[in-house]
């Protein structure tokens, strides 16, 4: 009867210890993340008020170069401007820093299931105007937040993540000791 146990137990080892290990399923356990930098571009020309697509001044072009010190360690995939000079200079200083090409969109035409799903787990810098910038935020979130943002203002900086489709955004005004 002992050698029964003995034997009964080396089977039930070696059978036990020969079950193969349990699969696991990662594709439940990765979490999608997109960040989305929103900027309006930095100051424009005002001298002429009849220039629609005027160029950025001192102060904005001072601006632009702080907008990529403050983007400089953030690894951002994808560079999006309007087409406009103002906007695409104030692009320009990141593009640079990053190696990025700077790709254009078209505010009023953008399909925004699509650029989610073309930038998701990504982080994407989107420059535009004073009016662009928080209506896309808004159809990045899926609700009426936000607002014009005053013409004065250049140093708004929305910051919208999508974790597994679920938003957030936070706000940030940034001051530019940028010479005039």
């Amino acid at each position: 009867m002992k050698a029964f146990k003995i034997v009964l137990f080396i089977l039930l080892s070696i059978s036990l210890s020969c079950k193969d290990e349990p699969v696991l399923d990662t594709t439940q356990d990765q979490t999608a993340i997109s960040t989305f930098y929103l900027i309006r571009h930095a100051e424009k020309e005002r001298s002429n008020p009849d220039d629609a697509d005027p160029e950025l001044n001192q102060k904005g072009l001072g601006r632009a170069m702080h907008w990529a010190e403050i983007l400089a360690d953030t690894e951002l995939d994808a560079i999006y401007s309007t087409d406009y000079n103002r906007t695409s200079m104030t692009a320009a200083p990141t593009s640079v820093k990053q190696n990025i090409d700077v790709q254009y969109y078209d505010p009023s035409t953008i399909d925004i299931t699509q650029f989610k799903a073309e930038n998701l787990d990504k982080s994407v810098l989107v420059v535009g105007h004073s009016n662009t910038t928080p209506e896309f935020v808004n159809k990045l979130i899926n609700e009426e937040k936000y607002f014009a943002i005053d013409d004065s203002e250049n140093g708004t900086l929305f910051i919208v993540k999508i974790i597994n489709g679920i938003p957030s955004v936070e706000k940030l005004i940034f001051n530019c000791n940028c010479p005039s």
